[in-house]
């Protein structure tokens, strides 16, 4: 039971913050009820630490209260590992947006958890680095929701996703301790704590530091955009590819929904007429980038490309990668509604998945935009729909549980970058054994961590959490929300 009333939660939150950095009035947390997905719930009140202390004395606070602990970032999280389905205090954390150092000697950069992921990019960029890991959503999200869900991006396929990146984080723990995880020196011995931080989705502490790896600029870089008549020759290019020996920085993919609704916002140079896009990325010494180039183009005409397309200059390369990034913005202004899945396949399985996902959408009556990460696998259905029809949410829900069975049966998983949070905890089940969970949970017993630190999210199971999303109605569920 918690100690105390809500008033004199607030009152001790705003005595060690002040209180212009505590929310508790309902006309300011309606704002952080929900983050990029379609969970809503309220917090009871929602903090702005700007140090390590203050995010530790946020922790105690809440911990002498016994109410739950959620960490935020921008709130672009798409599994929502963010919303506070048991209320609590929510711990925003942009106002800790500093770059603490970006030293070009060890190609190291330390931030704290609330910076830009492209502001770190272009912090890095006058010194001939890069932060590889890189998002569709850089622009907003954050490193330490990146770190939180182990975000990849475009050009992860051949540098890694986030946790590749990561050296050192300093940590606050559950039980409010300040920790350092892992070293600023490459491959440390013991046990990879930091590597346990990466990806558990802020349930086993709250971020405040990390040290980052940072990765040379290549000299030359050849962007190509290679034209199909259909899904499956596109998924059919990315295996020959690789089976050819280039592995590409980036392969995504847009199949003909996707391009129709993005060119024309867009302007970015894709044929309106095509049934999939690939736009495919390599970087190195200028010979070897013609050679890898070369092999690509092949490849694509092998696999059934009709065109395959090389941009010349910086601004074309640009363009093209715009109409890339400004994909799910454009789906929102064609929708009234959309839901973005995250799966993962064997490549070789792309063809066989993809149809099965357009199946399954025309068989529940949806249009689904697909833009994803080809080269490893990582599909991003995007399923659009009117919350207002009836019973029309629950349905979407329903095909988005099918698809990521299909994803699972054909040797896959249900998440490659957005994390499991609320959105996918029932579906753990299908690709862990009892045994495996329970490793997990011991974990986190380990970490201090408990059903009070963001609680529902990542495992199955749980006090007074629900099965799957919300299913079970909880003081805090925001009225009109989809269950």
């Amino acid at each position: 039971m918690a100690t105390g009333s809500p008033g004199t939660l607030v009152r001790d939150l705003q005595g060690a913050l002040g209180a212009a950095h505590v929310l508790h009035l309902p006309e300011d947390l309606i704002v952080y009820e929900y983050d990029a997905t379609i969970e809503r719930a309220l917090p009871d009140v929602v903090v702005f630490p700007a140090t390590t202390a203050e995010v530790a004395a946020c922790v105690r606070i809440a911990l002498d209260h016994d109410v739950p602990v959620v960490p935020r970032g921008s709130g672009t999280g798409l599994s929502g590992g963010a919303v506070p389905v048991r209320g609590g205090v929510l711990v925003v954390l942009t106002r800790m947006n500093r770059i603490l150092e970006v030293d070009a000697t060890d190609r190291v950069a330390v931030v704290q958890p609330g910076v830009i992921n492209l502001a770190l990019q272009e912090a890095a960029a006058p010194l001939g680095l890069t932060y590889a890991p890189d998002p569709s959503s850089q622009r907003v999200c954050t490193i330490g929701g990146n770190i939180a869900n182990n975000s990849g991006g475009p050009h992860t396929l051949a540098h890694g996703s986030t946790v590749n990146h990561v050296l050192a984080l300093e940590v606050v723990l559950p039980d409010a301790r300040v920790v350092r995880l892992g070293s600023r020196v490459p491959d440390a011995p013991g046990v990879d704590l930091r590597g346990l931080l990466v990806g558990s989705e802020g349930t086993l502490g709250i971020v405040t530091e990390a040290t980052l790896r940072l990765v040379r600029q290549q000299p030359a870089v050849r962007t190509l955009l290679a034209i199909f008549e259909s899904v499956e020759d596109a998924s059919n290019a990315v295996s020959e590819t690789i089976r050819r020996g280039v592995i590409p920085v980036a392969m995504e993919m847009l199949d003909q929904e996707i391009i129709r609704i993005v060119e024309p916002r867009i302007r970015a140079g894709y044929p309106m007429d095509a049934g999939a896009a690939l736009l495919i990325e390599v970087e190195g010494v200028a010979e070897g980038v013609a050679l890898d180039a070369a092999v690509v183009e092949a490849a694509c005409h092998a696999a059934g490309a009709r065109e395959v397309r090389s941009a010349e200059e910086a601004s074309e390369r640009e363009r093209l990668w715009e109409g890339r990034k400004a994909a799910i913005g454009a789906i929102g202004a064609a929708a009234p509604a959309f839901y973005l899945l995250d799966g993962v396949v064997p490549r070789t399985k792309l063809p066989e998945v993809m149809a099965q996902v357009m199946e399954l959408s025309r068989a529940a009556g949806f249009r689904c935009a697909n833009v994803f990460h080809a080269g490893d696998g990582n599909l991003h259905p995007n399923i659009m729909f009117d919350p207002a029809e009836p019973r029309a949410t629950e349905r979407v829900l329903e095909l988005g549980e099918a698809i990521m069975r299909v994803c699972v049966d054909a040797g896959g998983a249900i998440t490659g970058e957005h994390g499991v949070g609320l959105e996918k905890r029932s579906y753990m089940e299908w690709v862990f054994t009892p045994a495996d969970l329970a490793a997990q949970h011991a974990v986190r017993d380990a970490f201090g961590s408990t059903d009070r630190f963001n609680p529902c999210k990542v495992l199955p199971g749980g006090h007074g959490c629900a099965s799957g999303h919300m299913k079970e109605i909880s003081p805090h569920l925001v009225e009109g929300a989809y269950v």
